[in-house]
């Protein structure tokens, strides 16, 4: 799938299913911009919906995106098995990759059920893969909104400095915000959906030779790499 010079770029909208507008932003920017694989919240209302909307973009990778009550639950372990069963029964497959909401599952704590309870299925976890996790392109914190960093000039600027040769996930939170909407996050998402899909972001990888990657193929091009 390529020398091990190229620059591979996954990019992930985090929260599919945290509510009716953020999965259709998700899949609006897979369809007409660059976004490549997303991750579901399995225990949402909305995650139904979300899961019938995958089905319809059978190009896009869908992984977990994985929520625990608290930074320490009692059996974390039960607990990603219980989301991984969730999303087989939604999806009718296993994950393409697993993350976490808030990155919960960086916790010492619980990092160690976390990676037990995804080995047999073999899938990466953000953080704990080959894939690099690029997290600059957020839009809000501490209570004030910066959409100059989820300007088409700023992403720009990240695929040109900040993916390197292999694999990077460039983590994005799309969406168009309803009613439905239950985040500290809101404001930035459609600026965010909007530079994904602008069409000077796609030229801008073309001309830095940067390859788009989904999640589902990314075991594929490890083995490429192996083997070569």
């Amino acid at each position: 799938m390529g020398d091990q010079d190229t620059r591979w770029l996954i990019v992930n909208g985090d929260d599919f299913g945290m509510s009716p507008g953020v999965s259709r932003g998700i899949v609006d920017a897979h369809r007409r911009g660059i976004l490549t694989s997303t991750s579901l919240m399995v225990e949402r209302p909305a995650a139904a919906e979300a899961a019938a909307l995958a089905r319809e973009a059978p190009e896009l990778s869908v992984g977990l995106h994985l929520e625990l009550d608290g930074s320490a639950p009692a059996d974390p372990r039960k607990a990603t098995q219980d989301q991984l069963r969730r999303f087989e029964q939604l999806m009718g497959r296993p994950p393409t990759h697993l993350d976490s909401h808030h990155d919960v599952h960086q916790d010492p704590r619980v990092l160690p059920e976390v990676l037990e309870a995804t080995r047999p299925l073999g899938i990466p976890v953000r953080g704990h893969s080959p894939a690099t996790c690029l997290t600059r392109f957020y839009g809000e914190w501490a209570g004030e909104i910066h959409l100059e960093q989820v300007s088409v000039e700023s992403l720009i600027g990240m695929l040109e400095t900040d993916v390197k040769a292999g694999v990077t996930e460039l983590m994005c939170h799309p969406g168009y915000v309803d009613a439905g909407l239950d985040s500290s996050y809101a404001r930035a998402r459609e600026p965010e959906l909007y530079t994904l899909c602008d069409a000077r972001v796609r030229t801008a990888l073309d001309q830095a030779g940067i390859r788009l990657l989904g999640f589902r193929d990314f075991p594929a091009l490890l083995a490429g790499k192996a083997e070569g």
